[in-house]
């Protein structure tokens, strides 16, 4: 069963700005996740949203629990600095030394309702976790994390390797002929052969190349943050295989380096914002 799959191989997402989604870029993008309101007010006006605009969207989302305000400064609420949290994984994923180990996640629970299903289904994927049959979830232990304790009741967690076939069984790793699994080139074709089923890989890479191409041509600050809110998407979607599963020129590398250039290009932005409007209070104030 493959898993993250666009509609259209190299189609680009791209989703129109509200004056929501621009803040939220812009904290998201930010370390700390805060900034004085007078310079959100600044930094959002280049993506076309103005000061009574941005003022009645920052009133509408600390209402939803999307924001938390402490005098005129707003930050990102719990809930959105675990989504931080993702999205710098996604950006800059820890990963470690793969050597032909995959991660096995078997769902033992029963009786759980369509919902729970799906919000169940919802996290396995977003660690990054591929449903290889109804119930059993997999991928290449490459990656530096442990997982979330709240799975224990409902799933099993093992360390697995694929066995090949019968003939890579017979003759290839330290146990030719006893069944063991297969060691060297035989698991390796193997455990590529399966994430290929699992993920569509060359799916995933012609969407990244069509971002890196729009994003390169956009020049106007509102296309930029629309396509690259488009990238970040798209690296959330990436399953960080190791290199030895991947197809030839894999262009994860350079959209996760694009996005890195961007987030400073953007920091750049609000600091220079930032010293302005405080020039500028400062010279009224004398």
């Amino acid at each position: 069963m493959r898993m993250n799959v666009p509609a259209e191989p190299g189609e680009v997402d791209l989703r129109p700005l509200s004056a929501r989604s621009v803040v939220l870029s812009l904290l998201l993008g930010a370390h700390p996740p805060e900034l004085p309101v007078r310079d959100l007010v600044s930094a959002v006006e280049p993506f076309g949203v103005g000061g009574s605009t941005l003022r009645a969207a920052l009133s509408r989302m600390v209402a939803a629990g999307d924001l938390r305000r402490t005098d005129a400064v707003y930050g990102l609420s719990d809930r959105l600095l675990s989504r931080q949290r993702r999205q710098d994984e996604a950006v800059q994923p820890r990963t470690r030394a793969w050597h032909g180990d995959w991660e096995m996640v078997v769902i033992t629970a029963t009786g759980r309702g369509p919902a729970e299903r799906a919000d169940l289904r919802t996290r396995l994927t977003a660690l990054r976790l591929a449903e290889l049959r109804e119930g059993v979830w997999l991928r290449p232990a490459n990656l530096l994390r442990t997982l979330p304790e709240d799975l224990e009741p409902v799933a099993q967690h093992y360390t697995a390797r694929p066995g090949g076939t019968a003939a890579d069984r017979a003759g290839a790793g330290t146990g030719a002929g006893d069944g063991r699994a297969a060691d060297g080139p035989a698991a390796d074709r193997t455990s590529a052969g399966l994430a290929a089923s699992l993920w569509p890989l060359d799916a995933w890479a012609a969407t990244a190349r069509s971002l890196l191409a729009h994003v390169a041509r956009a020049d106007r600050p509102a296309d930029r943050l629309t396509g690259f809110a488009a990238v970040v998407r798209h690296l959330l979607a990436d399953p960080v295989l190791p290199a030895e599963l991947l197809p030839d020129d894999w262009p994860g590398a350079a959209l996760r380096s694009a996005y890195t250039d961007y987030q400073g290009e953007l920091a750049r932005t609000v600091r220079q914002h930032g010293r302005r409007d405080g020039g500028a209070a400062a010279a009224g104030a004398r």
